[in-house]
C-alpha cells in the first residue's frame, strides 16, 4: 500500500470534512495531508531515507497521526512505542530497533538527553509537547515547510513497523510487519462490519498499540471522524460518545468493566452506537450484555486476533447474536486448532490456535531463535487455545501460558473468571495459578467488587462452587480494591504473579 497516493486520494475526496477531533481541535482531511506532507519532509531534510526506523514515543495526539503517514510517505519505517515505557527501555527499543529518529513527548521521569547518548545510531530527537533538552520543537520545524513530495516507490515486502510487544522489559520483542500487512485490518473490515465515511468512532486506545492503529487505517481508508482520546477515562469516554453522536468503537473487557462501574452511565444517550466490538482478551458475554442495556440499538460483536497477525482476524458476523465466540474467520486467512503433535482437531476439541495467510508478520525483528519457535512451515503458533464448533464459529478458551494443571486436570483461567462475572457483585476478576505441593499448582482469583456492595471471600466461593466443577474452584480468593492494568486496559496478571510470588 503506497500511503502517499492514499492520503492524496483520501484528502481530495473529503476535503473538508472533520478527520480528526482532539479536544478543541478539529483536523479536516485536507489539513491531516497537509501536517503529514510537512513532517514527511522535514524527516526527509533529517535525513531520512527508505528503510529508515523513526520511533514514536507519544501520548495519544494528532501529531502521533501525523507521525505515521509521514514515515509511510517516505517508505521509513515506524517504530512506536509505549509512551509509558522507562527510560531504560526506551532505550533497549531504539536501540534494538536501531531508530535512527525519535519523535517524542516531554516526560518528568525521561532525560531524553540521556537517552540520545545512550544509543548510538539515534541521531535526532523532535519534541512535539513540551520541552526537552537538545531536541528540535515539533511546532517550530513544521512551519512554513512545503507539502510537495516526491513519491516514494513502496513494495508490499519492504518493512513498514516494528510494534514492541507489551512489557518489554529485558530483551525487546519486535514484530516486524511489511506494507502489505497495513492492508490487512482494513480488509478485514470491508468484511466483517459496514464501516462507512458516516461512522464516527471513539479511540481511548493507546495509538502505539495495533488496537490504536487500527483506528487510523479506519480514518484514512474508509474516511471516517475519528474521536481521539489522549486516555482513556470511562466518564469521558461515555461524554464523548453522546456529544459527538460516536457510532462505533472497539475496546478491550476491562474498559467496558470501568464504564460499567460508573453509577452516571444509565444518564447518558448512547442512541447513536450502531456497533461496538470487544477483543484483546477472552471476554465475560456478561459484561458485553451488561452494556448492551445502555445501547440496546446497538450490534454486540466479539473479535480475535494478535499484532503477529494484523487483526482482526476473526470477527462475529454482523447476522449473529453469538458473542461467546470470537466470531468466524476472514477470508484472506486460514486457521486450525491443533494438539501437541501438530494434528488438526475437530470441531469441539480444544487445542492451540495456529494461523497462515499473507497477514502473518515478517518475524521477531533481529530474533531468529523467537520466531522459529511461532512460524512453522507458514503458520504461526498463537498461544491462544481455543475450539470451532460444527458451524465454524471460534471460541477462546485462554492462553497456553494461563492453563493451570492442579493435580493433573487442566483449569484455564478465562473460563473461571467467566463464572465470577456471573455474581452480580463482581467488577473484575484475575485467575492464576501459584505453586502448591499437593497439587502442582493451585488456582487464586483476585477479584474487585463493585462499589457499595459488603459480598464476603465466604459469599463468592459459595456462588463459585455452583458455576464450576470441584477442580476448578479456586483454593483461595482474594478482595482488592483494584487490579493492576497495562496500558492497554488488560489485566497485568504477571504483576499479579510477581507480587504474589513474593509473600509466598
Amino acid at each position: 500500500m503506497n500511503f502517499q497516493d492514499k492520503l492524496d486520494d483520501t484528502a481530495q475526496k473529503y476535503k473538508n470534512k472533520t478527520a480528526i477531533i482532539f479536544g478543541s481541535d478539529r483536523i479536516s482531511f485536507h489539513e491531516l495531508r497537509e501536517q503529514s506532507l510537512k513532517l514527511a519532509n522535514v524527516l526527509k531534510a533529517s535525513g531520512i531515507r527508505k528503510g529508515d526506523k523513526v520511533a514514536l514515543c507519544l501520548s495519544n495526539s494528532p501529531e502521533y497521526i501525523f507521525s505515521y503517514l509521514a514515515c509511510f510517505c517516505l517508505g521509513a519505517v515506524g517504530v512506536p512505542l509505549d509512551f509509558m515505557l522507562k527510560e531504560d527501555e526506551l532505550i533497549s527499543c531504539l536501540e534494538h530497533s536501531e531508530s535512527k529518529l525519535l519523535i517524542a513527548a516531554s516526560r518528568q521521569d525521561v532525560d531524553f538527553s540521556v537517552v540520545k547518548r545512550a544509543v548510538k545510531g539515534l541521531e535526532r530527537v523532535i519534541s512535539c509537547a513540551g520541552e526537552i533538552a537538545d531536541a528540535q520543537p515539533y511546532s517550530r520545524l513544521i512551519a512554513g515547510v512545503n507539502i510537495k513530495l516526491k513519491l516514494t516507490e513502496v513494495k508490499d515486502t519492504d518493512p513498514s513497523l516494528i510494534m514492541y510487544t507489551s512489557g518489554t522489559t529485558g530483551r525487546p520483542k519486535g514484530i516486524l510487519l511489511n506494507y502489505r500487512h497495513l492492508e490487512g485490518s482494513p480488509k478485514a473490515m470491508e468484511y466483517f462490519v459496514d464501516l462507512n465515511d458516516k461512522d464516527v468512532k471513539l479511540a481511548a486506545i493507546p495509538l502505539s498499540h495495533i488496537g490504536g492503529f487500527i483506528y487510523i487505517q479506519n480514518m484514512l481508508l474508509f474516511g471516517i471522524t475519528l474521536v481521539l482520546m489522549e486516555r482513556f477515562h470511562p466518564f469521558k469516554f461515555l461524554e464523548n460518545i453522546q456529544q459527538y453522536k460516536v457510532t462505533c468503537f472497539h475496546i478491550v473487557p476491562a474498559m467496558y468493566n470501568a464504564i460499567l462501574t460508573l453509577k452516571q452511565i444509565e444518564h447518558f444517550d448512547l442512541a447513536s452506537l450502531r456497533w461496538v466490538v470487544v477483543f484483546g482478551a477472552p471476554s465475560s458475554t456478561e459484561i458485553l450484555e451488561r452494556f448492551h442495556k445502555y445501547c440496546p440499538n446497538a450490534k454486540l460483536l466479539n473479535g480475535w486476533g494478535m499484532t503477529e497477525t494484523c487483526p482482526p482476524n476473526t470477527v462475529t458476523p454482523m447476522d449473529s447474536d453469538n458473542i461467546a465466540s470470537v466470531g468466524k474467520p476472514a477470508p484472506h486467512c486460514r486457521i486450525k486448532i491443533v494438539d501437541e503433535q501438530n494434528n488438526e482437531l475437530p470441531a469441539g476439541e480444544v487445542g492451540e490456535i495456529i494461523i497462515s495467510g499473507w497477514i502473518i508478520m515478517e518475524e521477531y525483528y533481529k530474533d531468529p531463535q523467537a520466531t522459529a519457535e511461532v512460524k512453522k512451515d507458514g503458520w504461526l503458533y498463537t498461544g491462544d487455545v481455543g475450539r470451532f464448533d460444527k458451524d465454524n464459529f471460534l471460541y477462546i478458551v485462554g492462553r497456553k501460558k494461563e492453563m493451570i494443571k492442579v493435580a493433573g486436570q487442566i483449569v484455564y483461567a478465562p473460563e473461571v473468571e467467566a463464572a465470577f462475572y456471573k455474581h452480580a457483585d463482581v467488577a473484575e476478576a484475575a485467575v492464576i495459578g501459584v505453586p502448591d505441593e499437593m497439587r502442582g499448582e493451585a488456582v487464586k482469583a483476585i477479584v474487585v467488587l463493585k462499589e457499595g456492595v459488603a459480598t464476603t471471600v465466604d459469599d463468592l466461593k459459595f456462588f463459585i462452587k455452583a458455576h464450576l466443577a470441584h477442580f476448578k474452584i479456586p483454593q483461595s480468593i482474594e478482595i482488592r480494591q483494584e487490579l493492576p492494568k497495562n496500558r492497554t486496559g488488560k489485566i497485568d496478571k504477571a504483576m499479579l504473579k510477581s507480587e504474589i510470588a513474593m509473600k509466598i
